[in-house]
């Protein structure tokens, strides 16, 4: 059973960085891509960043570009967003998923499994 498990959220002021990580376990996530997804009050939950297991190539949405950056540690089992130049508008539910094939994917419908989830909040 693949269990994903997020830390790092919590409050911070604008121009601020935060770092997000999520601990996997359960499988084998060689095959897998590993997205970080935020959800915003009465929004859906929108794709932000993907990270290919293996070979660690990186995807994200443009309005994260230059300011995020997804990691992967294989050793430790652990994928990392780095958040930094936040503004009020990264506030949301940040939530890690895994998606159970090796190609870039930024739709939700994707991914099989998700981790509970964790706030970030970004003051003005």
């Amino acid at each position: 059973q693949v269990t994903l498990v997020e830390s790092g959220g919590g409050l911070v002021q604008t121009g601020g960085s935060l770092r997000l990580s999520c601990a996997a376990s359960g499988d084998n996530f060689s095959k897998y891509t590993m997205g970080w997804f935020r959800q915003r009050p009465g929004q859906e939950r929108k794709f932000v960043a993907a990270i290919l297991w293996t070979s660690g190539t990186p995807y994200y949405e443009d309005a994260v570009k230059g300011r995020f950056n997804i990691s992967r540690d294989r050793a430790m089992s652990t994928v990392n967003l780095q958040m930094s130049d936040l503004t009020p508008d990264d506030t949301a539910v940040y939530y890690c998923g895994a998606a159970s094939k090796n190609i870039i994917t930024t739709s939700r419908d994707r991914y099989d499994y998700w981790g509970q989830g964790t706030q970030v909040t970004v003051s003005s």
